[in-house]
């Protein structure tokens, strides 16, 4: 079994993981799978569980340095398709499912698992909390291969980028009273609010500095370097928002849709300058998918979800079927600007796939030695397989079914 815990045996897990997830993701093409799902296959069968070939901790610092880094590439990339102009026509949805969407579905997973476990309420509300966030990771490459309505896509992808503040912080807040803290419900809304905001701002501003670097119409003095630049600008945002308690994962994304968003400020790029931005970016995020989530496939620990296989199976289940829709009807029917249609509405229904950010606050659980952290940690490797196998291979079909595919080719903002 290849650890990588030496560099000789780093360079062969990315052999195995970069030779076998070029193989599977070329298969699923055909069949239109997204191409997470197969790599998530992929990594479960050269797991422990198969064939014992590559194996890495979800809590050691090499996992979790994957998992951050490859989520605020795919992030950014991410924002750079997001259209301004789609965003100030339905923030009043994307607002109320990242908070009031997220503390619905926390509950109603949280009953769920009080009435089918036992446990004490606060404890199932933890659990409610580490998976209420939906994916990026996930999300932003199912929707390149299934092209939906741009104002669908784009309400998803940006609700899947901004709630992970919310979901981080309510599960810090309900870790605390589970381990003999007192919840301080004024404290949590203060750090959730400035979490976002800075990470908003932050965003904002390296966004416009990247531009004005790249830009001819602006400075334009790193206009041969674009895609370079953009690599440093995701990287800083999300850093410096981390280094200051902010939302990095939110400052990549909105540092994204600046940068994809440069005809809005006047500052067009060069079409060689363009070119150079879209095959570095996919090239990236490609490598970044097939890292984390043939990763996740390795680390999922069949015997503690055989333990708890069918209240965990329950568990999901509410979660995506009941969950879900909760949040999105609570939060999507107050946006009468949106003008939401019915089909719209079941679609986001539907999509809610699980990935990065739940993975990696059950791996922070675990380290800490959190009582209970092995059925967090089960319920979430099960809600992860299920929403990615189910939800994210049938996304195509249900659009289809729905009506709300879009145009033939992914609209892309530069």
């Amino acid at each position: 079994m290849v650890h990588m815990d030496s560099w000789q045996h780093a360079w062969t897990a990315l052999v195995i993981i970069f030779v076998g997830g070029l193989i599977v993701g070329k298969l699923s093409e055909k069949p239109r799978i997204p191409d997470v799902a197969a790599y998530l296959v992929y990594g479960i069968i050269i797991g422990p569980a198969v064939l014992n070939l590559l194996s890495e901790p979800s809590q050691s610092n090499v996992n979790q340095f994957i998992l951050n880094f490859g989520a605020t590439l795919i992030l950014f990339e991410g924002g750079r398709g997001v259209s301004l102009s789609v965003l100030r026509r339905v923030w009043v949805s994307i607002s109320l499912l990242v908070t009031l969407g997220v503390f619905v579905s926390t509950f109603v997973v949280g009953l769920a698992v009080h009435l089918l476990l036992g446990t004490p309420w606060v404890f199932s509300l933890l659990v409610g909390a580490v998976i209420a966030s939906t994916d990026p990771a996930t999300l932003i490459p199912v929707f390149r291969r299934v092209y939906v309505l741009p104002i669908l896509r784009q309400t998803v992808e940006s609700e899947s980028a901004f709630n992970d503040a919310t979901g981080t912080v309510l599960t810090m807040t309900l870790l605390a009273a589970t381990t003999g803290g007192s919840i301080h419900v004024g404290t949590a809304v203060v750090t959730f609010v400035s979490s976002a905001v800075l990470g908003l701002l932050i965003g904002i501003v390296l966004g416009l500095i990247a531009l004005i670097l790249i830009s001819r119409k602006a400075w334009g003095l790193f206009h041969e370097y674009g895609s370079f630049v953009l690599l440093i600008t995701a990287i800083s945002s999300y850093q410096l928002a981390s280094t200051l308690h902010a939302s990095g994962f939110m400052a990549a994304f909105v540092a994204g849709i600046v940068a994809g968003n440069a005809q809005t400020f006047k500052w067009t790029l060069a079409s060689h300058t363009t070119d150079n931005i879209m095959h570095f970016g996919n090239a990236m995020t490609l490598m970044m998918r097939m890292l984390i989530f043939v990763l996740l496939g390795t680390q999922v620990n069949f015997t503690v979800v055989h333990q708890y296989l069918w209240a965990g199976l329950l568990i999901v289940a509410v979660f995506m079927l009941i969950a879900r829709p909760a949040s999105v009807l609570s939060s999507v029917l107050f946006d009468r600007r949106a003008a939401w249609q019915g089909r719209e509405v079941t679609f986001m229904c539907w999509v809610r796939e699980t990935g990065v950010i739940p993975a990696a606050l059950s791996g922070m659980l675990v380290a800490k030695g959190v009582k209970g952290a092995d059925v967090i940690s089960a319920i979430t490797f099960m809600a992860i397989l299920l929403t990615i196998l189910i939800q994210a291979s049938t996304t195509g079909v249900v659009a289809k079914w729905l009506g709300v595919l879009g145009p033939s080719q992914p609209q892309e903002e530069v």
